[in-house]
């Protein structure tokens, strides 16, 4: 049955509502730079479902090489990666292990229930991370009166739990011990450069001990689409199976490849500017009283100014008045620093928001 009320369908922006002339509401707004767009227009390509495409060829082998995996497959999204690799490793009644507000159990639609009748189990934990013990805990053994664990998923950076890094001491040991209860291993790597340039971990040591991890292009790095799935050989071979069936090659893919590309070159280490402005902001709200603001890691800044006598809501909704775009995120703002957010458009949000609090 089709959902009434047109639910799911983008709103279209409101003609009558000023401009954004300061995106902060995700790192996924980012345009193309025009040197970015410079090596689209320039790549070689071919058809990529024919492994013809030069340039997609060369991506895959880089992200393979930079996680230290043996292959990789780009795929147009990073919600894909892990629909994939869900698909390619559990079957119907399999249970995997997140925590309960990681994005392949609260932001990707039910598509691992509903294309895979897989369930999810959320775990607790504080700021998006759950512990190794928490992990042991939820360890069940073999028994046909519960479902078989398969899967164990960590999302780097930690989105809901404000952007923040999981220690690499955690991620090793839960893999160690994902590895020894025979679960598959798998990191969403969303936002996996933020926590990388943040810490001066590289990706292939801080994915080292986890089957399988995907860089997402379209956040932080600045490209248009795409993101990149890396594992096992056999593993990426039955990932091109599911990605034929929802919805085959991208052609010539070399055209996106090619940003992607461009921005593992030249747009990984100024990600430390999108940290420095997340600490920017966050240091001036923390100085309006009755704003409580989270310390940020990376590039994401939650925080609530209801003790201001302005609720979230509201404060979005007046800050969009006057061209500034922030998102609500479970009963938070969130504020996201990226390569088209600058310094001064940091102090100008701080104006605003100290304006909309002085008038409250």
């Amino acid at each position: 049955m089709l959902a009434s009320g047109m639910a799911y369908i983008p709103s279209l922006p409101d003609p009558n509502a000023p401009p954004v002339r300061i995106n902060l509401l995700s790192d996924t707004q980012t345009r193309p730079t025009p040197a970015m767009r410079e090596a689209m227009a320039r790549a070689e390509v071919g058809d990529e479902q024919t492994g013809d495409d030069p340039t997609t060829n060369l991506l895959q082998e880089r992200v393979a090489a930079l996680l230290g995996k043996q292959a990789a497959v780009f795929l147009p999204s990073g919600t894909m990666c892990n629909v994939t690799t869900t698909l390619a490793t559990c079957r119907p009644g399999d249970e995997i292990i997140a925590h309960r507000t990681a994005h392949i159990l609260s932001r990707e639609g039910g598509a691992h229930a509903a294309l895979g009748g897989f369930q999810i189990t959320g775990l607790d934990g504080d700021d998006g991370q759950f512990s190794l013990e928490a992990f042991r805990a939820a360890l069940h053994p073999k028994t046909r009166y519960e479902p078989p664990q398969v899967m164990v998923s960590a999302e780097q950076t930690a989105n809901i739990g404000g952007g923040t890094i999981w220690p690499q001491a955690t991620l090793d040991a839960v893999a160690a011990a994902g590895k020894d209860a025979g679960l598959w291993t798998h990191i969403d790597g969303a936002r996996l450069m933020n926590a990388v340039v943040a810490t001066g971990i590289s990706a292939k040591e801080m994915t080292k001990g986890w089957d399988s991890a995907w860089i997402d292009f379209s956040k932080g790095l600045g490209a248009p689409v795409g993101a990149v799935l890396a594992g096992p050989r056999d593993f990426i071979d039955e990932v091109w199976r599911w990605k034929q069936r929802l919805g085959g090659a991208m052609r010539q893919s070399g055209v996106i490849a090619a940003a992607c590309l461009y921005a593992l070159d030249h747009q990984v280490d100024r990600l430390a500017d999108d940290h420095a402005n997340a600490r920017r902001l966050a240091s001036g709200l923390a100085q309006i009283d009755g704003i409580e603001v989270q310390t940020p890691q990376t590039n994401l800044v939650f925080f609530k100014p209801d003790g201001a006598g302005v609720s979230g809501t509201d404060m979005v909704a007046q800050l969009r008045r006057r061209g500034v775009g922030l998102a609500m995120m479970e009963g938070r703002i969130r504020a996201c620093t990226h390569l088209d957010v600058s310094a001064d458009m940091i102090e100008q949000t701080l104006d605003h928001v100290r304006e909309i609090v002085r008038a409250a």
